[in-house]
């Protein structure tokens, strides 16, 4: 009798269990249509704000924690036809950093707004450029410390065979604290930059790499760091062991004082992805810690395969995420992601990473982490007969030393043609678990799944996400994770765009 009520009490409290998380929707309106652009800037005081802009106009969304519209804040004082509109978010306020022409210069202003969505001050000018009437106007870059104590706006010109640099470093009162211009040797045709990041001191690091002609890997990389208050660059070539390099994501470790570059590498000019390589450098002495070079077995190539051959398995593969540990370890996760096209307009690796997205007539570079994190709206997807795929997800364990721990693969294949905004997958970290949310389409409507990796390498499948409300369709790679347990997550329903806020 006891092992019966037993069952019939746990039977009682599973559909609790399966309903951990608490969905809670905001309205949708009729002008947030999927062509609206948008971005999460995040929560305060409280309030959830949301950037959108729609046709050159710009406004907040200011919602409750039920995800009530609280305020719905015209930016009128953001000219027509600004770009490249940044955010640094503070607990109780934020940073917009824009770029607008007026005849043939170009402003980069920024503006303090509260948790409200009001300004608290009026736009002031970081800086300016005479570009001419017909100029190149998005050339300035935003980046910030992690501690957001120390902000900075850069340009690049390319001239010459030089790249120019031109550098404006803030504190977080927007006060300059150092501002300098340097130089270093560049070939568009065959070098790269990485991403440009900065550490808590104010330190700008980044990364150079150069290939023998465009149609091939890098074999030679360079880390390049400025300090603070110095008028030049410090330039460490690293050792790549004779072999080839694929893109560089660097990651900057402020509690351990280090410096991470992580890249996929190759054995031959053009041959298949062998493993992964990791650098890591000592910040403080600007030393040397660890280089060190990781094979992909045979058997985790057939695991995370999803069509070819053992050899070519990692070949699809790009670097999305560097999760960092307070002891100095980190996570590394990598995504499988192609595309097919019916016309000529056929996706190729080369092309993607070293190609020049960036070249302007005007000759300035705007530097960014790229695409794959931008939500594109659906009037910018020109190419009509793409089929876009993104299926399995590599997570790799990576010890202080740069010693591999661990190695899983979540296993997914996700599909859809013209666009994929629907596609692949965003990490809420909870602390002691990642969970990776993405959408299930095997299904006939899209579930939002819920993989979670613990620390120790073991993986399980918590219960779908599922609401009693119908027609929702989530975009997690778009979201952002806004408090312990807390993500927000953009959705369209009846082609309206709306936001969901996940409390787990």
């Amino acid at each position: 009798m006891k092992g019966r009520y037993l069952i019939s009490y746990l039977l009682i409290l599973l559909p609790v269990f399966l309903q951990a998380q608490q969905i809670t929707f905001s309205e949708p309106f009729r002008e947030d249509s999927r062509d609206m652009n948008f971005d999460i800037i995040g929560r305060m005081k409280g309030n959830i704000v949301v950037f959108k802009n729609m046709r050159w106009k710009y406004s907040l969304n200011v919602y409750n924690d039920s995800m009530k519209l609280k305020e719905k804040v015209e930016l009128d004082f953001i000219p027509n036809k600004t770009f490249n509109v940044d955010y640094i978010a503070y607990p109780d306020f934020f940073y917009l950093i824009y770029q607008h022409q007026k005849k043939g210069v170009l402003y980069c202003m920024a503006v303090k707004i509260d948790a409200n969505g009001k300004k608290m001050d009026e736009p002031v000018i970081l800086d300016t450029t005479q570009i001419g009437m017909l100029g190149e106007n998005k050339i300035y870059t935003t980046i910030n410390s992690e501690d957001k104590k120390k902000i900075m706006i850069f340009k690049i010109q390319h001239k010459e065979d030089k790249a120019h640099f031109a550098m404006v470093l803030f504190d977080s009162q927007l006060n300059i604290l150092h501002k300098t211009r340097l130089q270093m040797d560049y070939d568009d045709r065959k070098d790269a930059f990485s991403d440009f990041l900065m550490d808590n001191d104010g330190n700008l690091v980044f990364a150079t790499t150069s290939k023998n002609n465009n149609r091939e890997n890098p074999s030679a990389i360079s880390l390049v760091t400025k300090p603070e208050d110095q008028d030049s660059f410090v330039m460490r070539k690293l050792d790549l062991n004779n072999t080839f390099i694929d893109e560089v994501k660097i990651k900057v470790d402020n509690v351990n004082k280090r410096y991470l570059l992580n890249s996929f590498y190759y054995k031959e000019r053009n041959g298949n992805i062998e493993g992964v390589f990791i650098h890591l450098q000592d910040a403080k002495a600007n030393e040397v810690y660890r280089n060190v070079f990781t094979e992909f077995n045979s058997e985790l190539r057939s695991l995370v395969r999803s069509s070819g051959s053992v050899r070519t398995a990692f070949n699809d593969f790009y670097i999305r995420n560097i999760v960092l540990k307070r002891d100095g370890s980190f996570i590394m996760v990598a995504e499988d992601y192609t595309s097919q096209s019916s016309g000529l307009n056929n996706f190729n690796r080369y092309d993607y990473l070293y190609g020049s997205p960036f070249g302007s007539p005007y000759n300035y570079s705007y530097y960014n982490p790229g695409y794959y994190g931008y939500y594109r709206p659906f009037n910018s997807f020109r190419n009509e007969g793409i089929r876009y795929y993104y299926d399995n997800v590599l997570v790799l364990s990576v010890a202080k030393d740069g010693i591999t721990d661990w190695t899983n693969i979540i296993h997914k294949q996700q599909y859809s043609d013209d666009n994929d905004n629907f596609l692949s997958y965003n990490i809420f970290n909870s602390g002691g678990e990642l969970h990776f949310l993405y959408n299930d389409i095997s299904k006939r409507d899209k579930l939002l799944s819920d993989n979670i990796i613990t620390a120790d390498g073991s993986s399980r499948r918590s219960p779908t996400l599922r609401t009693y409300e119908r027609g929702y369709e989530f975009m997690p790679r778009f979201a952002k994770q806004t408090g312990a347990r807390q993500v927000i997550i953009p959705c369209t329903i009846r082609g309206l765009i709306c936001f969901a806020k996940v409390d787990f």
